[in-house]
C-alpha cells in the first residue's frame, strides 16, 4: 500500500508515516496486537529516494508561489505536510514581490481592477489588502501593490528585486 501510495502522491515523510498508520487501523488492527514497523518502512522510503521532503518542499513552494500565494501561506503548507525548516529553501524577495503581484492580477486588485483604475473606497482598498494578508503576503507588499497609481509602477515594484540583484534570501515571512 506504501508503495503505491508514493507512486501516485508526493508526499512527505511524516504523511506517508501518518498514511500507513491510518490504514492499519481501518483494516482492524487493534491496539496492543504486532504492527510492522512503519518507521522502519518510511527509512527505507526515504534511504531510496522514493520520499524526499527537500524535492517536496520545493515542489509545493514553487506551485503555490506561481499561483499568487505568499511567504506565510507556503509555510502553512509546508507545516501541514510535515516538512521540517532545515529542509526548506527561502523565498528571494523578487519572488516573494512576484507573487504578489500575479494575485493582484489575478484577483483584480489595485489597478488591475477591470476599469484599470486603483479603487477610490477605502472599504474596497482595506478588503484588497485583508485578502493578500490571508494569502500570505506581507503588509507592505500588499500596500504597494493596492494602492498603486498604475500597472506599470506595480509592475515596476514588483521588479524592483528581480533575481539578479544581490541581496538577502529572507525567510518564508515576506
Amino acid at each position: 500500500m506504501a508503495l503505491a501510495y508514493v507512486a501516485r502522491f508526493a508526499t512527505t515523510a511524516r504523511k506517508l508515516h501518518d498514511y500507513c498508520r491510518r490504514k492499519l487501523r481501518e483494516r482492524g488492527l487493534a491496539e496492543g496486537e504486532e504492527t510492522p514497523d512503519i518507521d522502519a518502512l518510511v527509512a527505507k522510503f526515504v534511504a531510496n529516494g522514493w520520499v524526499n521532503d527537500e524535492e517536496f518542499a520545493r515542489a509545493k513552494s514553487g506551485s503555490l508561489l506561481r499561483r499568487g500565494y505568499g511567504g506565510r501561506r507556503v509555510n502553512a503548507a509546508l507545516d501541514a505536510a510535515g516538512v521540517a525548516a532545515g529542509d526548506r529553501a527561502g523565498i528571494a524577495p523578487g519572488e516573494a514581490r512576484a507573487a504578489a503581484l500575479r494575485m493582484a492580477e489575478k484577483k483584480h486588485f489595485g489597478p488591475f481592477a477591470r476599469d484599470g483604475a486603483p479603487p477610490a473606497d477605502r472599504a474596497v482598498r482595506e478588503k484588497q489588502v485583508a485578502a493578500m494578508l490571508r494569502a500570505g503576503h506581507s503588509l507592505d507588499s500588499a500596500r504597494n501593490l493596492v494602492d498603486a497609481s498604475d500597472m506599470d509602477s506595480a509592475r515596476d515594484w514588483a521588479s524592483a528585486l528581480d533575481d539578479g540583484v544581490d541581496g538577502p534570501v529572507h525567510s518564508f515571512e515576506d
